[in-house]
């Protein structure tokens, strides 16, 4: 079945999200915040809207209460939101206003801004024409907020986990030799909806040699007996909250060394796994899944880093990734993903979502990593 809409918290998360975000501007040196449309407002307010050419923006000064600007014509797209719950004051709107002046009322010529880092230029430039000092990225601020899940963050991430578990768990009903890579993946976004999602929000299915381009997507190729397959799936749940889990599968005994290959790929990933937990540093779990592939001569098939933060954005701090000593902390959430691939031949890659728990990591996928034969 289809699901609808994504739903979001109860008002007082948003406002405890909000009350955070006004102390770390203070703290950051800031006058205000002015965040776009995308996951940061989704974040703090649980508003699902677009930015194009009209300035949609939450003001967020130090020392007085947020505001929403907002075209009059848009309003009736934020009604889901926990705006008119929490009472935020909203200055809409009409073609011939100045929003950049709503925007920056009461904060001064030299008002000091961060802006979300999805803000187009076409409304950044603007806000930096009426101040007289450099506009920054919020990245630092909003980053600190949204690395660390709360219980209700956590919960949602465990839900969509199992849910994207349940496609892997089906993925024999539609991924066989004969099949287009297209046609497997038609099937797949299909399951991942009635599974729970909202919508799939990428199917990768690559087969043989397409195994072995990361970011494939999916091809008119068709599958053959002999293939590598790797499936990379996922998609929103809930309020929005993201899954992503990979597995890599094949149709019978696998032909050469390969089987041997993906075996130390799963020993890899199960220690990076092993290796996360308070206090680690994000590249140390990076560096425990290369090692592993090292001593085996795999260090070089292995060609991205091993993981990356997992939320309301697929793709979000923190990053797992050689030279980032960000020490973990409890909520922080992130995939741990090493892959192995062979150009022109096959890949693999194996992944889970993995949250930092007091005293070591939670996997919110439970399906058999190795290559599972079809």
């Amino acid at each position: 079945m289809a699901h609808g809409p994504a739903s979001r918290f109860d008002s007082d998360v948003y406002a405890r999200r909000l009350a955070r975000a006004a102390e770390l501007t203070v703290n950051a040196g800031l006058d205000a915040l002015v965040v776009g449309t995308g996951p940061d407002l989704r974040y703090l307010t649980g508003a699902v809207a677009d930015t194009f050419e009209r300035l949609t923006a939450l003001v967020i000064p130090a020392s007085s209460p947020p505001r929403l600007i907002a075209p009059r014509m848009e309003l009736a797209t934020l009604r889901d939101s926990a705006i008119g719950d929490l009472r935020l004051a909203v200055h809409d709107w009409v073609d011939g206003d100045d929003p950049y002046a709503l925007a920056l009322d009461g904060l001064g010529d030299d008002a000091a801004l961060a802006v979300s880092d999805p803000l187009p230029a076409l409304h950044v430039i603007p806000l930096g024409e009426r101040t007289s000092v450099p506009i920054r990225l919020a990245t630092p601020v909003l980053r600190e907020m949204r690395m660390i899940k709360d219980d209700a963050e956590i919960a949602e991430l465990r839900a969509a986990g199992a849910a994207i578990d349940r496609v892997h768990a089906r993925m024999g009903e539609w991924l066989r030799p004969g099949r287009t890579e297209a046609a497997v993946a038609a099937d797949i976004a299909a399951a991942i909806v009635a599974e729970g999602h909202h919508e799939a929000e990428f199917v990768i299915v690559g087969s043989g040699p397409n195994g072995a381009d990361p970011h494939h997507e999916q091809s008119p190729r068709l599958i053959g007996p002999d293939d590598i397959v790797v499936i990379d799936i996922g998609g929103p749940v809930g309020a929005g909250y993201n899954s992503d889990s990979t597995r890599t599968y094949c149709f019978g005994e696998p032909p050469g060394q390969i089987g041997a290959a993906v075996a130390v790929l799963e020993r890899a990933q199960a220690a990076a796994v092993a290796a996360a937990r308070p206090g680690a540093t994000a590249e140390s779990i990076d560096a425990a899944a290369r090692s592993v592939l090292a001593e085996a001569g795999l260090a070089g098939n292995f060609i991205h880093r091993t993981g990356h933060g997992i939320g309301l954005s697929v793709h979000e701090e923190p990053y797992i990734v050689e030279g980032n000593d960000l020490v973990l902390r409890p909520g922080m959430a992130f995939s741990v993903e090493p892959g192995i691939y062979f150009p022109g031949q096959w890949g693999a890659r194996i992944e889970d979502i993995v949250v930092i728990t007091d005293d070591g990591a939670e996997s919110l996928n439970t399906r058999p990593h190795g290559l599972t034969r079809l």
